[in-house]
């Protein structure tokens, strides 16, 4: 009897620990989740923000494993670094596969990873930063920042950061790897040799049979709606029709004031510009500053200051200045690492756009007043004196008349003629209190003078 009932206690404590194995293997043999991207194109504000999006996109589908398609020549620095970060910190194992290139910033990227697999032909390594033009290398002191983040990765993830940071720097010499005078760049062979790759791939599929995943589910990342609308409004023909009605759009307020229409236009149409650009990191606060201001210096110049001076100069150095460097990854008024090919394309976008914008203004200004939609919101038809219109409360006997200034003319005052003191204005130039005046029209509010 007390033998039965030992082996009774005996199975119920042994029964939770039971339960707890069958749990574990369940998990051991569910489908697992394998979640993968690529990165295919430069490294930059824009990459920086689909790596993000996708390890988000990961993480909110609760991905086992993720793995990044890699074949890129390199890019900006900063963003490698934001790249190279996220992937540091991601709790989830994240592998790549090189699919042909892992250069420069790809090859930092690739070395932040769990395990590094490479297509045949593949190759990883050349990571000096160079010039924004893409040939001259850039001053030491990024040289000597990647080489840091180099050799940092790699100690993290337990490869030779010597090697990592001879990638970098021609001078370095790896003994049995590489000759100064030249940075490493391995091939699939030696990558595997020096402990920079776990093994050669030819596909995905393969990446994942080596890490022993058998029943999985992949899903590949997607670009959601509101990432192709956002890649929509950064194609530059979208930009440069922006600019055109952002002109456009002033202009025309400025033309027929109390509208409304054209001045909401132009504000929808600076919404849609800056917005896509600054989520994707390019257009920064200071840039929108910038042109804000700029907009403002106009402003002041057309409606206040008469003429065309100094604030409508600066207004349209603003203006251009915000549009453009909002377009190209830039530090401040730094450019090192910005494609001259980027800058120059701007650059033409918003000369084009405002040169385009100027001359559909003069095109269809004149036009403007003759259409049926038009008249309905401003008033298009000329009001002419044989009409019996007026534009004065002046009589008609005081044209030709003489009197003298009242008040100093600079150019508006006030001058007495037959004892009577009325509002007056010059031509645009000054006349001393006394001097002699004569009326040269009575239309207005005030009379217009000049010395007598």
């Amino acid at each position: 009897m007390n033998q039965v009932l030992f082996s009774l206690i005996f199975s119920i404590l042994l029964f939770p620990l039971h339960l707890n194995a069958q749990e574990a293997d369940s998990l051991d043999k569910r489908k697992k989740t394998v979640y993968t991207f690529k990165i295919d194109d430069n490294i930059d504000p824009r990459m920086n923000r689909k790596v993000r999006l996708a390890l988000e996109d990961a993480k909110a589908k609760d991905a086992d494993v993720i793995i990044i398609e890699m074949d890129t020549y390199g890019g900006a620095v900063n963003d490698a670094d934001d790249i190279r970060t996220m992937i540091l910190e991601e709790e989830k194992p994240i592998h790549v596969w090189i699919n042909k290139d892992a250069a420069s910033a790809g090859a930092l990227i690739s070395i932040a990873c769990d395990s590094i697999y490479m297509a045949p032909g593949a190759s990883i390594g050349a990571a000096t930063v160079v010039m924004g033009g893409g040939g001259e290398a850039a001053p030491d002191k990024y040289q000597s920042y990647m080489r840091s983040m180099m050799r940092s990765t790699a100690e993290a993830k337990g490869r030779n950061p010597k090697i990592a940071e001879a990638m970098v720097d021609e001078n370095l010499e790896v003994e049995g790897v590489s000759e100064k005078g030249t940075v490493i760049t391995f091939s699939v062979s030696e990558a595997i040799a020096n402990g920079f790759s776990e093994g050669q791939a030819n596909s995905l599929t393969e990446v994942i049979q080596k890490q022993g995943i058998e029943d999985y589910e992949l899903i590949a990342y997607s670009t959601s709606s509101v990432e192709s609308i956002i890649a929509f409004f950064l194609n530059p023909a979208v930009s440069g029709f922006l600019i055109l009605i952002i002109f456009a759009g002033i202009y025309f307020e400025i033309q027929t004031p109390g509208v409304g229409f054209p001045l909401a236009a132009s504000i929808i149409a600076i919404v849609l510009y800056f917005i896509p650009y600054y989520l994707i990191g390019l257009a920064q606060n200071w840039e929108i500053a910038v042109f804000i201001v700029g907009c403002i210096f106009l402003l002041v110049e057309i409606f206040v200051l008469p003429g065309f001076g100094i604030f409508g100069i600066l207004g349209i150095i603003g203006i251009l200045t915000g549009l453009t460097l909002g377009m190209v990854p830039n530090d401040a008024f730094d450019f090192t690492f910005v494609p001259s090919g980027d800058l120059f394309a701007a650059l033409l976008t918003v000369i084009l756009a405002a040169v385009t914008a100027i001359g559909l203004i003069f095109f269809f200004a004149p036009k403007v007043n003759q259409w049926s939609a038009f008249s309905t919101i401003a008033l298009a038809s000329t009001q002419r004196r044989d009409e019996g219109y007026t534009s004065t409360s002046y009589a008609d006997n005081l044209l030709g008349k003489e009197g003298i200034a009242h008040t100093r003319l600079m150019p508006s005052g006030k001058v007495e003629i037959e004892d009577e003191v009325y509002d007056a204005y010059s031509r645009g130039e000054f006349i001393d209190k006394g001097e002699k005046v004569k009326v040269i029209s009575t239309e207005g509010t005030s009379l217009k003078v000049k010395k007598g």
